[in-house]
């Protein structure tokens, strides 16, 4: 079999569209994984049509229309062979399976074009015909700075260059300049062009370089013309949005103090194909460290530009992220602001990062550097090592303090002897951090083998049992002896979680000891290793949910967001960890909340006081979820269900629709990341 271009056509129905994914697993010698999982593009309406390029290696696939229990139908399956790459019609949609894409450990869900990004398009962002009224709503502002946008080229193909700086002059906000410093390009087209341009239109200003010195270099010759109050970082064959510097200079005149503006992004393909938008968060200092979510298109004041003295030189390939973060240590993240809009689109061609982080191996090395010198910066002691299975992006590794912290794990439980046997052994017998102590509360036990069970650790100085006799009251419980203790911090533990990771506590404690760090969550796995927890989303279903809830253990979820660290509105307290003057602080968990959402409440009210709530992956553990109390399941569980709802809803409030850790783009009616039909940006339709 030669390489074949293969149609899949279908609709799915079930009740649960957006939840699941749908995925087809490709063996192409090796057997069927998740490293050959390919992730069909399914619409708010069921439908998908894929076109997928199959290997000659090509031994078998596997079709999950859904990846969690449930009912589900597949209506008119049509599955055809197009022909041969060479025979069908080129098509940027297309997902291109190759041995290397599974042999290498990555997943082919990164190929994916979202058929529903062109609706949200539709659906959100105004056609030209209202240009008009919004040159008209610029030019009543109170500030109306002149924005610099720099823009360095070298040897740039003639039709991107010129996509580039069409952008630049079509925009709707019209005090712009555009600085563009070329790095002594060898192709004679490059200097017609430029040439051109600025003849046409005395915004555009051109400088050519007599040497080469790569992008930091001359990008800085860029900034050195710069007249505007702000600049706009734009790469020579990448375009802006019409309304990039429109929605730029709108968040100007809210927020004068940003010294940093960056919006979220999406790529562009050789046809002028939008796809793979990025709906960014608020500035996510966790995820941050990883990648570099700030990227495009990002607006500096020129002063702040000048002051951190521009590009380093050695940093090429990761420039704009040791910027970045400089601007940050130097200002504050404070003066950092996110604009939730798709203002910048990233060509999408054979030389750009935008295909793949192994394009520029350099690039990663150039980040881990950066950050590096974050550090330092901060006074942080740490290490920066590439993140595991997650190709580009990084991870820090925090050093300890020399004299490690107590933890003081608390552990309530009801009789159910086999779960907190699992629960207490795992701890004990897998966990590499040493100075913890298990307190047990014994909420009422009433069964012979639990008894035989607390006995049996009756000579073990690490654990205590502490029998509570009250009606059972998640909260006050754990209150009881949080508030209590004399450890330096308290790890909230249900009695159904399993340690798989020797170095859980490590990981959490290393997180938590950093300064502003609230609640340390950790990653939650079913036990058919799904899963279960990778971060509370608030607003999901009216209040919270888990974020990436049932996607497979080690799929990168949305732009390898269950990969990577992130801070988080929101982590559950079945496996969470804070400093216990924090917990103290806040006043621990509210009483009134005696089973659901009390976490969700902790951890907003630990946010609001200041600190950051930080997920990991690297800190993994089994949840048999529900094993020991059930489910919601009688009259008088709902009835107390919709209490706890209504209590939160009317302490939050409206800020349960806006989680500064989440994109006001992306749905609020299922945990994995689907984008929403209509934006909950102000003024986006």
């Amino acid at each position: 079999m030669r390489e074949q271009v293969v149609r899949f056509s279908f609709r799915l129905a079930t009740k649960h569209l957006r939840r699941s994914p749908c995925v087809l697993y490709v063996d192409v010698g090796a057997g069927l994984s998740e490293q050959g999982a390919i992730y069909f593009n399914v619409d708010p309406d069921g439908f998908v049509d894929q076109e997928i390029v199959f290997p000659a290696s090509l031994r078998g696939l596997r079709f999950d229309a859904v990846s969690h229990p449930g009912l589900f139908s597949v209506l008119d399956l049509r599955i055809e062979i197009v022909g041969g790459v060479d025979q069908a019609e080129p098509d940027s949609r297309r997902i291109v399976v190759t041995d290397e894409s599974i042999g290498n450990g990555s997943s082919c869900a990164g190929n994916q074009v979202d058929l529903s990004y062109d609706r949200w398009i539709e659906n959100n962002e105004p056609s030209p015909a209202n240009y008009p009224r919004y040159r008209e709503c610029a030019a009543r502002w109170a500030q109306r700075p002149l924005i610099s946008i720099a823009m360095p080229t070298y040897n740039t193909p003639a039709q991107w260059l010129q996509k580039a700086i069409e952008s630049v002059a079509g925009q709707v906000y019209d005090r712009w300049e555009l600085c563009v410093a070329d790095d002594c390009s060898s192709e004679p087209h490059v200097r017609e062009i430029l040439d051109a341009y600025a003849a046409r239109d005395p915004r555009i200003k051109v400088t050519y370089r007599e040497t080469n010195g790569h992008i930091s270099a001359a990008s800085n010759t860029a900034i050195e013309m710069a007249a505007g109050e702000y600049v706009g970082l734009l790469d020579h064959d990448d375009e802006l949005h019409p309304l990039a510097l429109f929605h730029m200079v709108e968040a100007i005149n809210a927020r004068p103090d940003a010294v940093l503006l960056y919006s979220d992004e999406d790529k562009i393909s050789v046809e002028g194909v939008r796809s793979e938008p990025y709906f960014k968060c608020d500035l996510n200092y966790a995820l941050f460290l990883s990648q570099n979510m700030i990227c495009h298109f990002s607006v500096y004041k020129t002063a702040a530009l000048h002051e951190v003295g521009g590009f380093r030189i050695g940093f090429e390939g990761a420039q704009d992220y040791d910027l970045a973060l400089r601007v940050m240590d130097a200002y504050g993240s404070d003066a950092v602001h996110h604009v939730p809009r798709v203002l910048y689109h990233w060509r999408l061609i054979p030389q750009s990062t935008a295909s793949s982080h192994e394009v520029k191996p350099y690039a990663s090395t150039a980040a881990q550097r950066a950050i590096a010198d974050h550090l330092v910066r901060i006074g942080v002691s740490g290490t920066v090592e590439p993140a595991p299975r997650a190709s580009g992006f990084n991870k820090v590794v925090y050093s300890l303090p020399e004299k490690l912290p107590r933890v003081e794990i608390i552990i309530p439980t009801r009789d159910a002897a086999v779960l907190v046997r699992q629960c207490v052994d795992s701890i004990r017998e897998k966990t590499t951090y040493a100075n913890y102590v298990i307190t047990i509360i014994d909420n009422g036990s009433t069964e012979q083998p639990t008894f035989d069970l607390f006995a049996s650790y009756a000579g073990d100085a690490h654990i205590r049992v502490s029998r509570d006799e009250s009606p059972f009251n998640y909260s006050r419980i754990n209150n009881r002896v949080a508030l209590a203790s004399d450890a330096d911090f308290i790890c909230l533990i249900n009695n159904d979680i399993e340690v798989i990771d020797p170095d859980w506590l490590t990981e959490m404690v290393s997180l938590a000891v950093q300064d502003r760090v609230g609640a340390v969550g950790a990653k939650l796995l079913y036990p058919d290793d799904t899963v279960q927890h990778a971060g509370v989303i608030v607003g999901l279903g009216g209040v919270a949910g888990h974020s990436h809830k049932h996607s497979p253990r080690h799929a990168p979820g949305y732009f390898y967001r269950t990969l990577l660290r992130s801070d988080m509105s929101a982590v559950t307290a079945a496996c969470l960890l804070i400093r216990a003057s924090i917990y103290k602080e806040v006043g621990g968990l509210d009483e009134q909340l005696e089973v659901a959402f009390n976490d969700v409440d902790f951890c907003l009210r630990v946010q609001r006081a200041g600190y950051r709530n930080v997920w990991t992956p690297y800190a993994e553990l089994y949840h048999h979820e529900s094993a020991s109390r059930g489910y919601e399941d009688t009259p008088e569980k709902k009835a107390r269900f919709d209490r706890e709802i209504a209590f939160v809803k009317s302490r939050w409030g409206e800020k349960l629709l806006n989680d500064r850790c989440y994109s006001p783009n992306l749905t609020l009616d299922s945990e994995d990341f689907a984008i929403a039909m209509y934006s909950r940006v102000p003024g986006s339709h």
